[in-house]
Protein backbone atom coordinates (compact mmCIF):
# COMPACT_ATOMS: atom_id res chain seq x y z
CA UNK A 1 0.00 0.00 0.00
CA UNK A 2 1.27 3.80 -1.16
CA UNK A 3 2.58 5.86 1.73
CA UNK A 4 1.38 9.10 0.13
CA UNK A 5 -0.20 11.22 2.26
CA UNK A 6 -4.12 12.16 0.70
CA UNK A 7 -4.94 15.46 0.43
CA UNK A 8 -6.76 16.03 3.81
CA UNK A 9 -3.46 15.28 5.74
CA UNK A 10 -1.33 17.63 3.81
CA UNK A 11 0.40 20.87 5.37
CA UNK A 12 1.41 23.75 3.05
CA UNK A 13 4.26 23.85 5.75
CA UNK A 14 5.30 20.84 4.38
CA UNK A 15 5.23 21.01 0.90
CA UNK A 16 8.70 21.94 -1.14
CA UNK A 17 9.69 25.48 -0.55
CA UNK A 18 11.77 25.63 -3.95
CA UNK A 19 10.35 28.91 -5.73
CA UNK A 20 8.04 28.06 -8.35
CA UNK A 21 8.86 30.17 -11.81
CA UNK A 22 5.99 32.64 -12.19
CA UNK A 23 3.90 31.63 -15.59
CA UNK A 24 4.05 34.33 -18.23
CA UNK A 25 0.24 34.79 -17.99
CA UNK A 26 0.94 37.06 -14.63
CA UNK A 27 2.54 40.10 -15.57
CA UNK A 28 2.55 43.54 -12.95
CA UNK A 29 1.11 46.10 -14.53
CA UNK A 30 3.35 48.86 -15.41
CA UNK A 31 2.73 52.56 -13.55
CA UNK A 32 2.78 55.91 -13.52
CA UNK A 33 5.57 57.58 -11.61
CA UNK A 34 4.91 60.82 -10.71
CA UNK A 35 0.98 59.62 -10.25
CA UNK A 36 2.57 57.31 -7.83
CA UNK A 37 5.27 59.42 -6.06
CA UNK A 38 2.41 62.07 -5.14
CA UNK A 39 -0.02 59.81 -3.37
CA UNK A 40 3.20 57.87 -1.77
CA UNK A 41 3.90 61.78 -0.56
CA UNK A 42 0.22 61.89 0.43
CA UNK A 43 0.04 58.99 2.47
CA UNK A 44 3.33 60.01 4.68
CA UNK A 45 2.56 63.73 5.07
CA UNK A 46 -0.89 62.59 6.55
CA UNK A 47 1.04 59.89 8.69
CA UNK A 48 -1.64 56.82 6.42
CA UNK A 49 -0.68 53.39 5.53
CA UNK A 50 -2.06 52.00 2.89
CA UNK A 51 -2.51 48.13 2.46
CA UNK A 52 -1.37 48.35 -1.02
CA UNK A 53 2.73 49.03 0.27
CA UNK A 54 2.41 46.97 3.54
CA UNK A 55 0.52 44.12 2.37
CA UNK A 56 2.83 43.72 -0.83
CA UNK A 57 -0.23 43.96 -3.48
CA UNK A 58 0.84 43.27 -6.94
CA UNK A 59 -1.35 46.31 -8.19
CA UNK A 60 -0.48 49.04 -6.77
CA UNK A 61 0.72 50.63 -10.22
CA UNK A 62 -2.22 50.02 -11.30
CA UNK A 63 -3.96 51.33 -8.75
CA UNK A 64 -2.04 54.44 -7.28
CA UNK A 65 -1.51 55.23 -10.63
CA UNK A 66 -5.49 55.62 -11.23
CA UNK A 67 -5.60 57.64 -7.88
CA UNK A 68 -6.93 54.95 -5.73
CA UNK A 69 -5.86 53.30 -2.65
CA UNK A 70 -6.91 50.83 -0.04
CA UNK A 71 -5.84 52.80 3.52
CA UNK A 72 -4.82 50.68 6.15
CA UNK A 73 -6.03 52.04 9.62
CA UNK A 74 -5.63 51.45 13.36
CA UNK A 75 -1.31 50.81 12.85
CA UNK A 76 0.63 48.39 10.79
CA UNK A 77 1.29 46.14 13.72
CA UNK A 78 -1.28 43.48 13.67
CA UNK A 79 -1.96 40.79 16.72
CA UNK A 80 -2.25 37.34 14.37
CA UNK A 81 0.28 36.00 12.82
CA UNK A 82 -1.29 34.47 9.35
CA UNK A 83 1.04 32.57 7.00
CA UNK A 84 0.44 34.39 3.78
CA UNK A 85 0.47 38.07 5.27
CA UNK A 86 3.29 40.53 5.04
CA UNK A 87 2.10 42.72 7.50
CA UNK A 88 3.93 43.19 10.60
CA UNK A 89 3.16 41.43 14.02
CA UNK A 90 3.76 42.36 17.27
CA UNK A 91 2.16 44.96 19.85
CA UNK A 92 0.17 47.87 18.59
CA UNK A 93 -0.02 51.24 19.36
CA UNK A 94 -2.88 52.93 21.08
CA UNK A 95 -5.63 53.81 18.65
CA UNK A 96 -4.87 57.68 17.13
CA UNK A 97 -8.40 58.81 17.18
CA UNK A 98 -7.35 61.78 14.77
CA UNK A 99 -6.95 59.08 11.88
CA UNK A 100 -10.30 59.45 11.04
CA UNK A 101 -9.80 62.80 10.09
CA UNK A 102 -6.38 62.11 8.28
CA UNK A 103 -8.23 59.53 5.68
CA UNK A 104 -11.05 61.78 5.31
CA UNK A 105 -8.94 64.58 4.51
CA UNK A 106 -6.65 62.19 1.95
CA UNK A 107 -10.18 61.05 0.63
CA UNK A 108 -10.90 64.51 -0.65
CA UNK A 109 -7.77 65.02 -1.65
CA UNK A 110 -7.62 61.96 -4.14
CA UNK A 111 -11.20 62.74 -5.37
CA UNK A 112 -12.03 58.98 -5.11
CA UNK A 113 -15.37 58.01 -5.95
CA UNK A 114 -15.13 54.66 -3.50
CA UNK A 115 -13.09 54.27 -0.67
CA UNK A 116 -11.48 51.32 0.96
CA UNK A 117 -11.14 50.90 4.20
CA UNK A 118 -9.17 47.94 5.74
CA UNK A 119 -7.17 47.24 9.00
CA UNK A 120 -4.99 45.19 10.85
CA UNK A 121 -6.36 42.58 13.29
CA UNK A 122 -6.39 44.66 16.81
CA UNK A 123 -7.40 41.82 19.50
CA UNK A 124 -6.14 44.05 22.34
CA UNK A 125 -8.94 46.31 21.45
CA UNK A 126 -12.37 45.46 23.79
CA UNK A 127 -14.48 46.30 20.36
CA UNK A 128 -11.48 44.99 17.31
CA UNK A 129 -11.68 48.38 16.66
CA UNK A 130 -14.90 48.59 14.66
CA UNK A 131 -15.64 52.69 16.57
CA UNK A 132 -12.79 53.80 14.29
CA UNK A 133 -14.52 52.10 11.18
CA UNK A 134 -17.42 53.82 11.72
CA UNK A 135 -16.11 57.31 12.64
CA UNK A 136 -14.01 56.85 9.41
CA UNK A 137 -16.85 56.03 7.18
CA UNK A 138 -18.96 59.21 8.79
CA UNK A 139 -16.25 61.37 8.20
CA UNK A 140 -15.72 60.30 4.57
CA UNK A 141 -19.13 61.20 3.92
CA UNK A 142 -18.84 64.31 5.51
CA UNK A 143 -15.69 65.43 3.95
CA UNK A 144 -17.18 63.85 0.15
CA UNK A 145 -20.43 63.19 -0.32
CA UNK A 146 -21.30 60.91 -2.64
CA UNK A 147 -17.99 58.65 -2.21
CA UNK A 148 -19.53 55.17 -1.77
CA UNK A 149 -17.20 53.48 1.14
CA UNK A 150 -15.97 50.07 1.36
CA UNK A 151 -14.91 48.60 4.74
CA UNK A 152 -12.49 45.31 4.79
CA UNK A 153 -13.11 44.13 8.36
CA UNK A 154 -11.06 41.78 10.89
CA UNK A 155 -13.63 39.07 12.14
CA UNK A 156 -13.79 40.78 15.38
CA UNK A 157 -13.72 37.32 17.28
CA UNK A 158 -17.71 36.78 15.99
CA UNK A 159 -18.67 39.77 18.20
CA UNK A 160 -21.88 40.87 17.22
CA UNK A 161 -22.05 44.06 19.34
CA UNK A 162 -18.62 45.25 16.93
CA UNK A 163 -20.41 44.16 13.87
CA UNK A 164 -23.41 46.29 14.81
CA UNK A 165 -20.90 49.36 15.18
CA UNK A 166 -19.74 49.37 12.01
CA UNK A 167 -22.83 48.26 10.00
CA UNK A 168 -25.05 51.09 11.38
CA UNK A 169 -22.28 53.67 9.87
CA UNK A 170 -23.71 51.99 6.95
CA UNK A 171 -21.03 51.70 4.41
CA UNK A 172 -21.55 50.94 1.02
CA UNK A 173 -19.97 47.02 1.02
CA UNK A 174 -18.82 44.94 4.30
CA UNK A 175 -16.34 43.21 3.24
CA UNK A 176 -14.63 40.39 5.02
CA UNK A 177 -11.98 37.57 3.77
CA UNK A 178 -12.70 33.91 3.63
CA UNK A 179 -9.21 33.81 2.54
CA UNK A 180 -8.70 29.77 2.05
CA UNK A 181 -10.51 26.52 1.76
CA UNK A 182 -12.46 25.25 5.40
CA UNK A 183 -9.74 22.14 5.00
CA UNK A 184 -6.83 24.70 5.08
CA UNK A 185 -8.34 27.42 7.47
CA UNK A 186 -6.51 27.02 10.64
CA UNK A 187 -2.72 26.39 8.84
CA UNK A 188 -2.90 29.29 6.67
CA UNK A 189 -4.55 31.54 9.57
CA UNK A 190 -3.79 29.70 12.68
CA UNK A 191 -4.99 32.43 15.14
CA UNK A 192 -8.68 32.59 13.06
CA UNK A 193 -11.52 30.60 13.69
CA UNK A 194 -14.26 29.77 10.43
CA UNK A 195 -17.29 30.63 12.75
CA UNK A 196 -15.68 34.25 13.55
CA UNK A 197 -16.18 34.68 9.63
CA UNK A 198 -19.29 33.24 9.45
CA UNK A 199 -20.58 35.65 12.14
CA UNK A 200 -19.53 38.60 9.99
CA UNK A 201 -20.30 37.54 6.41
CA UNK A 202 -24.04 36.18 7.56
CA UNK A 203 -24.93 38.95 10.57
CA UNK A 204 -23.93 41.82 8.68
CA UNK A 205 -26.85 40.65 6.16
CA UNK A 206 -28.97 40.31 9.17
CA UNK A 207 -28.25 43.63 10.65
CA UNK A 208 -28.76 45.61 6.77
CA UNK A 209 -30.22 43.92 4.04
CA UNK A 210 -29.14 46.89 1.59
CA UNK A 211 -25.47 46.86 2.23
CA UNK A 212 -23.55 44.29 0.09
CA UNK A 213 -21.45 41.88 1.33
CA UNK A 214 -18.02 40.49 -0.34
CA UNK A 215 -15.39 37.79 0.47
CA UNK A 216 -12.12 36.67 -0.95
CA UNK A 217 -10.42 33.63 -1.56
CA UNK A 218 -6.87 33.15 -2.60
CA UNK A 219 -6.33 30.09 -4.77
CA UNK A 220 -1.83 27.97 -4.70
CA UNK A 221 -2.28 27.43 -1.28
CA UNK A 222 -2.92 23.19 -1.14
CA UNK A 223 -6.63 23.39 -1.89
CA UNK A 224 -7.62 21.48 -4.99
CA UNK A 225 -10.65 22.53 -7.27
CA UNK A 226 -13.81 20.85 -5.79
CA UNK A 227 -12.53 22.36 -2.02
CA UNK A 228 -12.84 26.31 -4.06
CA UNK A 229 -16.17 25.20 -5.23
CA UNK A 230 -17.27 24.37 -2.02
CA UNK A 231 -15.89 27.17 0.05
CA UNK A 232 -17.81 29.54 -2.79
CA UNK A 233 -20.95 27.69 -2.45
CA UNK A 234 -20.69 28.26 1.65
CA UNK A 235 -20.36 31.98 0.99
CA UNK A 236 -23.45 31.99 -1.16
CA UNK A 237 -25.46 30.68 2.08
CA UNK A 238 -24.36 33.28 3.90
CA UNK A 239 -25.81 35.41 1.14
CA UNK A 240 -22.29 37.10 0.14
CA UNK A 241 -22.89 39.34 -3.16
CA UNK A 242 -19.68 39.68 -4.29
CA UNK A 243 -16.66 36.91 -4.50
CA UNK A 244 -12.75 37.67 -4.88
CA UNK A 245 -10.63 34.56 -6.47
CA UNK A 246 -7.08 35.41 -7.01
CA UNK A 247 -3.53 33.83 -7.16
CA UNK A 248 -1.63 33.66 -3.86
CA UNK A 249 2.19 35.22 -4.10
CA UNK A 250 4.78 34.40 -2.05
CA UNK A 251 5.63 37.54 0.20
CA UNK A 252 8.89 35.44 1.02
CA UNK A 253 10.47 32.33 1.86
CA UNK A 254 9.52 32.66 5.51
CA UNK A 255 5.64 32.65 4.28
CA UNK A 256 3.79 29.47 2.85
CA UNK A 257 4.97 28.20 -0.10
CA UNK A 258 2.97 28.91 -3.48
CA UNK A 259 1.46 24.66 -3.88
CA UNK A 260 0.78 25.49 -8.03
CA UNK A 261 -0.31 28.75 -10.10
CA UNK A 262 -4.13 28.25 -11.43
CA UNK A 263 -4.57 28.78 -15.42
CA UNK A 264 -6.12 31.35 -17.04
CA UNK A 265 -9.20 29.11 -17.90
CA UNK A 266 -8.99 27.56 -14.32
CA UNK A 267 -9.53 31.17 -12.84
CA UNK A 268 -12.46 31.64 -15.61
CA UNK A 269 -14.15 28.46 -14.83
CA UNK A 270 -14.69 29.32 -11.25
CA UNK A 271 -15.78 32.95 -12.19
CA UNK A 272 -18.38 30.99 -14.70
CA UNK A 273 -19.04 28.52 -11.14
CA UNK A 274 -19.29 31.49 -9.01
CA UNK A 275 -22.02 33.33 -11.70
CA UNK A 276 -23.70 30.02 -12.00
CA UNK A 277 -24.34 30.02 -8.48
CA UNK A 278 -25.81 33.05 -7.85
CA UNK A 279 -22.72 35.81 -6.45
CA UNK A 280 -23.92 39.11 -8.05
CA UNK A 281 -20.39 39.58 -8.81
CA UNK A 282 -16.86 37.45 -9.17
CA UNK A 283 -13.76 39.16 -9.70
CA UNK A 284 -11.45 36.12 -10.74
CA UNK A 285 -8.36 36.09 -12.31
CA UNK A 286 -4.45 35.96 -11.03
CA UNK A 287 -3.91 39.49 -9.79
CA UNK A 288 -7.33 39.90 -8.42
CA UNK A 289 -7.20 41.41 -4.35
CA UNK A 290 -9.64 42.72 -2.45
CA UNK A 291 -10.44 45.91 -3.70
CA UNK A 292 -9.88 45.45 -7.32
CA UNK A 293 -12.50 47.27 -9.32
CA UNK A 294 -14.26 47.43 -6.51
CA UNK A 295 -16.23 50.67 -7.50
CA UNK A 296 -17.23 48.81 -10.49
CA UNK A 297 -18.98 46.21 -8.10
CA UNK A 298 -20.72 48.88 -6.09
CA UNK A 299 -21.90 51.26 -8.85
CA UNK A 300 -23.32 47.30 -10.57
CA UNK A 301 -24.68 46.26 -7.79
CA UNK A 302 -26.34 49.41 -6.23
CA UNK A 303 -27.93 50.50 -9.65
CA UNK A 304 -29.21 46.69 -10.31
CA UNK A 305 -30.79 46.52 -6.85
CA UNK A 306 -32.65 49.58 -7.17
CA UNK A 307 -34.03 48.40 -10.04
CA UNK A 308 -35.16 45.41 -9.00
CA UNK A 309 -36.68 47.50 -6.13
CA UNK A 310 -38.45 50.11 -8.37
Amino acid sequence: MSSKPTRDRIDPQLMDTTPHRRPSWIQLPSKDEQTFDWLKDLMRRKSLHTVCEEAGCPNIGECWSSGTATFLVLGDVCTRACGFCDVRRGRPIAVDWEEADRVAQAVKAMQLKHAVITSVTRDDLKDGGATLFAMIINKIREALPGCSVEVLIPDFKGKLESLKIVMDARPEILNHNLETVPRLFKQVQPQDRLEWSEAVLRNAKDMDSEVLTKSGIMVGLGEEMDEVKEAMQLLRRWNVDILTIGQYLQPSRKHLPISRYYTLEEFAELKAFGEEIGFGWVESAPLVRSSYHAVDQVRALSNLHRELNG
